[in-house]
């Protein structure tokens, strides 16, 4: 086996038990890894929102449903759909109240869960990382 091929198994195997552990840690909130990435980026977004195809743009994976990942998200108040008095062709999705404060009481979780998991690789490493990783996707 390559070098290439062994870090590729290595990324897979780190990034199925990272997702692991995050599904884990987000099930008692009732969200999936999808949700909680959608209600980041529209908190990111606070106050002005996002269109949905700005908000699949941004997505860490590609969720081939946006419309229903929202759907499921605004049924339960974390997020609102506005239409734009300037063009009402254009829906803007905001996140609301209840979504922030979802994040707000997930934030000591996920911050402990990535402390756990990469803290002790310390800065330097932590950043060499990083850089790698953004070279490899640069080659996509």
């Amino acid at each position: 086996m390559s070098v290439e091929t062994e870090a590729l198994l290595n990324i897979h195997r780190t990034s199925g038990r990272l997702e692991a552990g995050m599904a884990e840690l987000l099930k008692p909130f009732d969200l999936s890894s999808a949700q909680y990435n959608v209600l980041r980026i529209l908190r990111g977004a606070h106050p002005g929102g996002l269109a949905c195809r700005e908000i699949g743009d941004r997505m860490v994976t590609r969720d081939p449903d946006i419309t229903r990942l929202l759907d499921r998200l605004e049924k339960r108040d974390l997020i609102g759909r506005f239409r734009e008095s300037k063009d009402r062709r254009v829906i803007t999705v905001r996140i609301t109240a209840a979504g922030l404060e979802a994040l707000k009481k997930l934030n000591g979780a996920v911050g402990r869960f990535t402390h756990n998991h990469f803290g002790k690789l310390g800065t330097e490493r932590l950043r060499a990382l990083i850089e790698a990783l953004e070279l490899v996707r640069a080659a996509s």
